[in-house]
């Protein structure tokens, strides 16, 4: 137990209102706050202590779960995006990032309506095979109901020892229907860059043109888009697929690190805002070696964050990325969040900015109008999940196994004829062939998002 823990009350409510007050006195020198917070802070160290003393259930209560549930509850009422992160839930944060954990391989958000949200099943995981699509909102959790539980207290739910299962009950807007999912947990492995067969072999899927997936942003995400690249270059790539669609997102620097790799040096990728000067910045690309091909870019619903900005940039670069974005309105998730580390092993995750395209449009809440618009219907998009998912249709009876393989990816299906069409204008890579192959082919689209 730490000294802090064996502090009596008065001891404890004097450190306290000593540490508060000198750090009052130099916050208002430095900024003439009109508002003192004193007063509130001697209320919050009076409840905390009432707490302790008269809760008929707290004879264990500890200041350490007190406060970590005070600061839990002082980071919800901000946005559904920030978020105190006890020590575990730190970890499990860094291992997203760093390329494994255990669990059922499903990214989750707070919607705007509050709701606990599938922003995208990760690929060849529990939740993808199964057939969890992005926009499916979780009711339950093993039973239990889970539509206004706390983020971190539902990805602690849902991740757990390899082989152990747990129940998810989904409801799906577009259909109205609730469903419930047994899912095993499994060691998911990170794997963010993949072919068009969900392997690393990147062979062309039609007459010089590559085809890269990139599931979401980690570490590795951008060196490993550069061996890839590489591969398909030494087989005579002239124009490529980008997919990007159910990317959640994940790092930020890698996703300027990503659209860079088709920019010239200098060129602004992202900026951006927040309150004070330190969170106002731009990115800007490094690379020497820009590529010079024409570039479709997939996206979707579960296209969030990381995934808008690389879209956004090369879509409003178009005219030196030679980039056209197909697909469907992307999530709209447009906001910085900064992790920041606490002495206890806990840390903030603080929204701390919003992030703009290289033209100041915002995503955040509006996310990526595709220049050409190709829906896709829920049931057609989980075939083509087990369809990429190794071994996905293995648990399906024969009729159903069949369907799915008959599902054609409608969208990719675009990107390829209008690479066709783009490479008839690109030979020198002139803008203008580009635009007009792209006007023309949105004109035949349908002109409204679903």
């Amino acid at each position: 137990m730490s000294k802090k823990i064996l502090f009596g009350s008065a001891a404890f409510l004097l450190a306290l209102n000593l540490f508060f007050g000198t750090q009052i006195h130099l916050y208002s020198a430095q900024s003439g706050e009109k508002e003192n917070p004193y007063e509130q802070y001697r209320v919050f160290t009076e409840v905390l202590e009432k707490v302790r003393q008269d809760y008929v259930d707290g004879t264990n209560l500890t200041y350490k779960e007190l406060i970590h549930g005070a600061l839990k509850g002082m980071l919800g009422t901000l946005d559904p995006h920030s978020e105190f992160m006890p020590p575990v839930a730190y970890k499990d944060l860094k291992d997203d990032t760093q390329g494994e954990f255990s669990g059922v391989g499903i990214v989750v958000s707070v919607s705007r309506e509050k709701f606990l949200t599938v922003v995208a099943p990760m690929d060849d995981s529990p939740g993808y095979k199964a057939g969890i699509l992005p926009g499916d909102r979780i009711v339950k959790i093993d039973g239990k109901n889970a539509e206004k539980l706390p983020l971190d207290e539902a990805v602690k739910r849902l991740r757990g020892k390899t082989g152990t299962d747990v129940t998810l009950t989904l409801f799906r807007a577009s259909n109205g229907e609730t469903k419930d999912y047994k899912l095993v947990r499994e060691t998911i492995r990170v794997s963010t860059i993949k072919d068009h067969n969900g392997r690393s072999e990147f062979p062309l899927i039609s007459d010089k043109t590559g085809y890269v997936r990139i599931s979401q942003f980690g570490e590795q995400t951008a060196s490993d888009l550069e061996v890839a690249l590489q591969k398909l270059e030494k087989n005579g790539m002239q124009s490529l697929v980008l997919d990007l669609r159910g990317n959640p997102g994940g790092l930020l620097e890698q996703a300027g690190q990503v659209a860079e790799k088709f920019l010239p040096r200098g060129q602004l990728v992202v900026s951006t805002e927040g309150r004070g000067a330190t969170q106002k910045s731009e990115y800007r690309s490094r690379t020497r070696n820009q590529r010079k091909l024409p570039i479709v870019v997939l996206v979707n619903g579960g296209s969030a964050s990381a995934a808008e900005i690389v879209a956004g940039c090369l879509q409003d670069l178009q005219s030196i990325t030679h980039a056209v974005v197909i697909g469907e309105q992307t999530f709209g998730k447009g906001s910085v969040q900064s992790i920041l580390p606490l002495p206890d092993g806990s840390a903030l995750r603080l929204t701390t900015a919003k992030y703009y395209t290289p033209s100041h449009k915002v995503i955040h809440e509006k996310g990526i109008t595709p220049d050409i618009i190709v829906p896709m219907s829920d049931e057609d998009e989980r075939a083509l999940a087990l369809q990429r998912s190794l071994g996905g249709t293995e648990s399906l009876d024969d009729a159903e196994r069949d369907r799915v393989r008959a599902v054609r990816d409608v969208q990719l299906d675009r990107a390829v004829d209008l690479l066709k069409g783009l490479s008839v204008f690109t030979q020198r890579l002139e803008p203008a062939g580009i635009k007009k192959v792209a006007d023309a082919a949105k004109a035949l689209s349908d002109p409204k998002p679903r």
